[in-house]
């Protein structure tokens, strides 16, 4: 990037970090954490310009008020869960959003697999899988294949795994586009033949019912950390006006911050398939609210806050 660009996009914000002080300690660290990259950056392609002497200046009066107040630290983590990654998730909602439409398209491909060929759901779900559903349902219990294991044993172990598919899934990002599509495709092409199978044997509700009470969770953060994966592809594919290698460096920052971000929702999506998603038996309005509270949850945090708070950003600090 040519260095009267970089001075174009970020002197509004330099400015107004020098001349207006930050309301609270968290606000002070994260301006510090944004100058030090832009400092980095300006080292790295413009070491003896005046823009990086006039950089490292503002960077260590930051610095020095940063830690006079010890309290800078304290509360991080809540700001964290508070401010960061919702703007970060506002930020890649485009990105976001076109790995959620994708996984929707391939859901609807399995579904529309498993419907015109029988045979497709066991190539899916492995045959040991749906003879033991047929069983089940035969025996009038078709979600019984969530009682066998112990609930502590299952909750790990599922967490874990979600935990890793998810990484996986940010990780192969450094495949441009493949191998995280190869993810979401595998896990849409699950849902839908997994769906469908259910609706065929005629015991599609009570399935909705048991598996969308820790699914809406877990389904939602796998495409997350999709959409994670994709932003940092789209770093290394299109790096805009900055070098490849920067464009690269600060994609794959926020990509990991995003999946990071997502280690709550999995383990609480692993403690509610592995303690509550076997009661198949429990009331309508339980699993009702259950399931529309996670609903309500994912479309708030990911979706309408982020753009609220992305809002009130773009107001407190206009581009000029």
């Amino acid at each position: 990037m040519r260095e009267v660009l970089f001075l174009r996009q970020n002197q509004a914000k330099w400015r107004e970090y020098e001349s207006t002080p930050a309301r609270t300690p968290e606000e002070l660290a994260n301006r510090f954490i944004e100058l030090t990259d832009d400092l980095s950056y300006a080292r790295t392609f413009y070491p003896d310009s005046s823009t990086t002497a006039y950089l490292n200046a503002l960077t260590g009066k930051l610095h020095q008020a940063l830690y006079k107040n010890k309290s800078a630290e304290q509360g991080r983590f809540v700001h964290f869960w508070l401010r960061e990654l919702p703007l970060l998730v506002a930020r890649h909602h485009g990105t976001l959003g076109v790995a959620l439409l994708f996984f929707v398209l391939c859901t609807a491909l399995g579904a529309l697999s498993a419907a015109l060929d029988d045979s497709f759901v066991r190539v899916v779900l492995g045959d040991q899988y749906v003879n033991q559903t047929l069983a089940n349902i035969e025996r009038g219990d078709p979600m019984a294949v969530y009682k066998g294991a112990n609930e502590s044993v299952m909750f790990l172990y599922i967490t874990v795994n979600n935990i890793k598919v998810s990484l996986l899934a940010f990780a192969t990002g450094l495949l441009p586009g493949l191998g995280t599509g190869t993810i979401l495709f595998r896990n849409g092409m699950m849902l839908g033949a997994f769906q469908q199978f259910f609706y065929q044997k005629g015991v599609l509700l009570p399935s909705l019912l048991t598996i969308w009470i820790h699914g809406t969770l877990e389904i939602s953060a796998i495409v997350l950390a999709g959409g994670a994966g994709l932003v940092m592809s789209r770093g290394i594919l299109f790096p805009g006006t900055y070098a490849r290698r920067e464009s690269f460096r600060r994609a794959a920052r926020d990509g990991m911050q995003l999946v990071l971000g997502l280690a709550p929702i999995f383990i609480l999506a692993g403690f509610l398939e592995g303690f509550v998603t076997r009661h198949t038996e429990m009331p309508l309005a339980a699993s009702l609210l259950i399931i529309g509270g996670s609903a309500g949850f994912i479309i708030w945090y990911f979706i309408l806050y982020p753009r609220r708070l992305h809002q009130q950003q773009t107001k407190a600090f206009p581009v000029s």
